[in-house]
């Protein structure tokens, strides 16, 4: 049987694949997601062998989520837009299915994927691929940090003082810097740790900002620029308690 993972940001979308799915001998449903993060996860945890996978979708796109899972399992894209076609081939994703997707349509690209993906037994789930290892660092004072990019060897210098905030996608964090957004596969806690503090300041457990960057600070919400960023009760004394140092 292949595994199977249905992802997907609209819910009827990602129900109609998994019908689809469960129509086919040989095919086996191993989840339905709106979250492409979680559907990363499962793959580098080795629960699918075929994802069916949009591309349009918030957080992360699928052209993103083939760059950081690598080769670990067989694509197929399913998108209303036509235009990414030969992106989505150059990496080697098995088909390319447009919205509407007729059913003996699906059925010809699951034909694709089983001719090169033979049933196996289950396995342990491997490691976690090289692309997709916890980012580097250089010890703080040096005013910059290294993050794992995209592909196998490509890091990233991200100086200090251009990191506006980052906020926590479960085993993933997006660093907002200037002109720019990165993904990078870490813990929230492990990039606080690389960081100098201050400037840089939990104010939730799903955000960190560097306090040099808040433009205003409004009873629980802090503001960098016009992004409102949530402070939860357990890390609001030390952002006051810094603030007030600061005045």
């Amino acid at each position: 049987m292949l595994r199977c993972i249905a992802v997907d940001d609209e819910a009827y979308a990602s129900r109609l694949l998994a019908a689809y799915i469960q129509k086919i001998p040989g095919l086996e449903l191993a989840g339905t997601t709106t979250n492409p993060i979680e559907a990363l996860q499962w793959v580098q945890e080795g629960r699918a062998d075929l994802v069916f996978l949009d591309i349009q979708m918030p957080e992360l796109t699928g052209l993103q989520f083939l760059k950081l899972c690598g080769n670990r399992c067989k694509v197929i894209l399913t998108t209303a837009y036509p235009e990414y076609a030969l992106e989505g081939y150059e990496h080697d994703v098995v088909d390319y299915l447009l919205k509407p997707i007729a059913f003996d349509r699906f059925l010809r690209a699951v034909q694709k994927a089983q001719a090169l993906l033979p049933p196996t037994p289950p396995v342990a789930p491997p490691p976690l691929p090289a692309a997709a290892a916890p980012a580097a660092s250089v010890p703080a004072a040096n005013g910059y940090l290294f993050v794992k990019g995209e592909s196998k060897n490509k890091f990233l210098r991200v100086s200090h003082a251009d990191i506006l905030y980052a906020e926590a996608l479960g085993n993933y964090v997006t660093l907002f810097v200037a002109g720019q957004r990165l993904i990078t596969y870490q813990t929230l806690k492990e990039l606080a740790a690389q960081l100098p503090q201050p400037p840089f300041l939990r104010v939730h457990k799903s955000f960190l900002v560097s306090v040099d960057k808040i433009s205003m600070i409004d009873g629980n919400t802090v503001y960098i620029g016009e992004q409102a960023i949530p402070v939860g009760e357990t890390y609001r004394d030390s952002l006051y308690r810094l603030v007030r140092e600061r005045e």
